[in-house]
């Protein structure tokens, strides 16, 4: 196999997932630069991409977010939402829209509370799917280092999630107590 074969094997293989990843961290229009950045390098150094290639491309990508994080010092907005809406796409959910909205926007706030450190790694294993191996070599760890991380990010996450809850349901309970009067307050009977 030529290199140039390899290449397009790993560009049609892992494309979707870098594209998903890289968007993850800055967005759609700038996720798209760092992925066409990522192919750049991986095809000026395919000899250097192992196999399997997906756990060094997102290596890649995560260094150039980074680099342009310093560099311009600019806010990312939207990983999650946009993370979510690449991850579940394809997905079509059938029941009760209102509590998949409520659901999807609690979960959203809990993870945005988190420290970036931790949505990066909850995303890269509940969103991008890698094993504990895969994302310790994304994010430049060992595997056992990355095990204790995703443990407490988890934890948190808990937390964050039981408070998000809270929230969203005194700020359900009242509203509908103030918003709406009652038959002897002048309501139509």
């Amino acid at each position: 196999m030529t290199p140039a074969e390899r290449f397009r094997g790993v560009y049609e293989e892992c494309y979707p997932r870098v594209l998903a990843y890289a968007t993850s961290l800055v967005g759609r229009e700038v996720g798209e630069d760092i992925t066409s950045e990522t192919f750049t390098v991986a095809w000026r150094r395919m000899r250097d991409v192992p196999h399997p290639a997906l756990p060094w491309l997102l290596g890649v990508a995560r260094n150039l977010v980074r680099e342009l994080r310093r560099r311009d010092a600019l806010q990312y907005l939207l990983a999650a939402e946009e993370a979510q809406r690449i991850g579940s796409g394809a997905e079509n959910h059938v029941g009760d829209v209102a509590a998949v909205v409520t659901d999807r926007h609690i979960a959203l706030q809990a993870l945005a509370s988190l420290p970036e450190t931790d949505r990066e790694l909850l995303t890269l294993i509940a969103w991008h799917g890698l094993n504990a191996k895969a994302a310790a070599r994304v994010l430049d760890c060992t595997t056992a280092t990355l095990t204790v991380r995703l443990y407490r990010a988890r934890r948190r996450l808990e937390k964050a999630l039981e408070t998000a809850q809270a929230s969203e349901a005194a700020s359900a309970a009242s509203p509908e107590t103030a918003s709406f009067p009652t038959h002897h307050q002048g309501a139509p009977a």
